[in-house]
C-alpha cells in the first residue's frame, strides 16, 4: 500500500483518495497508538466533507476506546496551542489547506502539539493497513456535540502575543477565505482596536479557497481600492498561512515577511547566529539581501515539517516559506497566519511606519516564474525504479544553472502537479528558460513513463 501521508498529512479529493472508511481507520489507529489516555483534541474547516468525516474519525477513536474533544470550526494552529494547554493526548485537523473545496485531509498532532513524526506515520500507516475493520457508512450524520469554550482560550492567548500593544489607529481589511479564520480573525483584531472590514467572512465549505484567500489576491486587492486602508491580510482555508497586501496593493508575501521580522530581531539581538530557516522555494532576491545584511538562510525541502524539523536542529527562532506558513518562537512553531498578520501589525504601529514604507525597505525579489505541469499520474504512486529515473532527470535539469539563475523543481505532495520554479535577474531569461525546461522535463518524463 502507497503511503497515505503526503507532505503535510493525509490530503486528497473527498470519496476519492479521502473515504469515510480511510478516516474512520485513521481515527482507530491513533486512538490505539497514543499512549497517554486524555482526551484527543479534533477541529475542522467549513468545508462540507469535513462533517461527515467528523464522524468517521470520531466513531474509529470511539472503537478504539478513546474519548475526544470537539472544538468545532477553527483555525488549524488552535489544535497544537489547546493541546499544550490542555494536556491533551494529541490532536486531529480536518482541513485541505489551501486547496479547493472538492479536497479534504487529516492533520495529526502528537501530545506535544508537533505534526507526528515519520515513525509515527509509518506506525498509523501499518495499523490501517493490517485493519481488517468492515466500515459501514452511516446514512445520516448525527451532530457532535461542541466545545466552543477552547475557542475562547485559544483567542485569548493570540490577544497577549501582543505584549499589551494596541492597534488602535490601524485601518485594516481581512480576507477570511470563507473558512477557519472566519471563526474569529475580526473579532481579534477588533478587540485590539483596529478599524476592521472583512471580506468573504461566512463559514461556506463551497467557497472556501475560491477567488479569494491567499492563493488568490484579487478579491483582497479590490477590497482596498474601494475602501482604502493601511494594510490587508488574506489566509487560507484553515488560517495557518497569511499573506499581506500594502496600502497601495504590493504584496507581503512569507519572504518579505521573513526579511523584515527578521531584521527587526536581529537588530534586537534577538535572532540566534542571525539565522532565519525557509525552503526551495524562497525567492534568490531574498537570500542575496538577507546575506548582505549579514544574515545566514538555511533552505530546506518544501513543507512546514521540514522547517520545523531545522528550526529545531539549528535553534532558530524563526521561520517559513514563501506562501505565507511563518513559524515563530512566540507559539512554539506553530504556524498561524493570525499571529503573523497581528505581529506584522504590532510593528507598524511600534515603529510608526505603514506597511507600505515598511515594504520599501524590504528586498527587491528576482523575477520568478512557478510552472505546474499536469501529469497523467500520481509520482508518489510510482514504482521506486521509475521514480529514481524521475528523480534523476529532475537533478539533472537542477544543477546547469548559474549563481543568479536558480531552477528548482519538485512534484506536488498534494496534487498529479510537476512544478517548475525559475528565478533569474532579468524577466526574459525567466520565461525562456522556463518554457525551455517545462517542454523538456514533461518530454523526458513522457519518455521514462512511456
Amino acid at each position: 500500500m502507497q503511503s497515505i501521508f503526503g507532505t503535510d498529512g493525509i490530503r486528497g479529493r473527498f470519496n476519492e483518495e479521502i473515504t469515510y472508511s480511510l478516516a474512520y481507520k485513521v481515527g482507530y489507529a491513533l486512538g490505539s497508538s497514543l499512549e497517554e489516555k486524555n482526551p484527543i483534541l479534533i477541529g475542522r474547516d467549513t468545508r462540507i466533507s469535513g462533517e461527515i468525516l467528523l464522524q468517521a474519525i470520531t466513531s474509529g477513536l470511539k472503537e478504539s476506546g478513546r474519548k475526544f474533544i470537539n472544538i468545532g470550526i477553527c483555525p488549524t494552529p488552535a489544535i497544537p496551542f489547546l493541546i499544550k494547554q490542555e494536556s491533551l493526548s494529541g490532536g486531529i485537523m480536518i482541513s485541505a489547506s489551501h486547496n479547493p473545496p472538492e479536497y479534504n485531509g487529516i492533520k495529526i498532532f502528537d501530545n506535544d502539539g508537533q505534526k507526528i513524526s515519520k515513525y509515527f506515520e509509518n506506525k498509523i500507516q501499518k495499523l490501517i493497513e493490517e485493519s481488517n475493520l468492515h466500515i459501514s457508512i452511516p446514512r445520516k450524520v448525527i451532530p457532535i456535540n461542541t466545545d466552543k469554550d477552547l475557542l475562547d482560550v485559544y483567542i485569548k492567548s493570540l490577544i497577549q502575543t501582543m505584549g499589551g500593544e494596541n492597534l488602535n489607529g490601524l485601518k485594516i481589511i481581512l480576507d477570511t477565505c470563507y473558512g477557519s479564520a472566519t471563526t474569529c480573525a475580526k473579532k481579534i483584531f477588533q478587540s485590539l482596536g483596529a478599524d476592521v472590514k472583512v471580506i468573504n467572512n461566512s463559514k461556506n465549505g463551497l467557497k472556501i479557497n475560491m477567488n479569494c484567500g491567499s492563493t488568490n489576491l484579487e478579491s483582497l486587492k479590490k477590497a482596498l481600492r474601494e475602501s482604502p486602508a493601511d494594510m490587508g491580510f488574506s489566509f487560507d482555508g484553515d488560517a495557518d498561512r497569511v499573506i499581506g497586501i500594502d496600502s497601495k496593493g504590493n504584496v507581503l508575501d512569507g519572504d518579505h515577511i521573513l526579511f523584515l521580522w527578521g531584521r527587526e530581531l536581529m537588530e534586537q539581538k534577538n535572532l540566534t547566529n542571525n539565522l532565519l530557516i525557509s525552503t526551495q522555494m524562497a525567492n534568490l532576491g531574498f537570500e542575496k539581501a538577507w546575506n548582505n545584511i549579514g544574515g545566514i538562510l538555511h533552505r530546506t525541502d518544501v513543507g512546514d515539517k521540514y522547517v520545523h524539523d531545522a528550526i529545531k536542529k539549528k535553534k532558530a527562532v524563526l521561520g517559513g516559506e514563501q506562501s505565507g506558513h511563518i513559524l515563530s518562537k512566540i507559539n512554539n512553531f506553530s504556524g498561524d497566519g493570525i499571529l503573523t498578520a497581528l505581529q506584522i501589525s504590532k510593528y507598524c504601529k511600534k515603529k510608526n511606519i505603514n506597511l507600505n514604507d515598511w515594504l520599501k525597505s524590504s528586498f527587491k525579489p528576482f523575477p520568478q516564474k512557478l510552472t505546474n505541469i499536469n501529469l497523467d499520474f500520481n509520482i508518489n504512486k510510482l514504482n521506486p525504479k521509475t521514480k529514481i529515473l524521475i528523480d534523476q532527470t529532475i537533478e539533472n535539469f537542477q544543477a546547469i544553472y548559474s549563481d543568479n539563475c536558480r531552477v528548482y523543481i519538485r512534484p506536488s505532495g498534494t496534487e498529479p502537479v510537476m512544478r517548475v520554479l525559475v528565478e533569474a535577474k532579468s524577466h526574459e531569461k525567466v520565461h525562456s528558460l522556463s518554457s525551455e525546461i517545462t517542454i523538456k522535463i514533461l518530454s523526458e518524463i513522457n519518455k521514462i513513463i512511456n
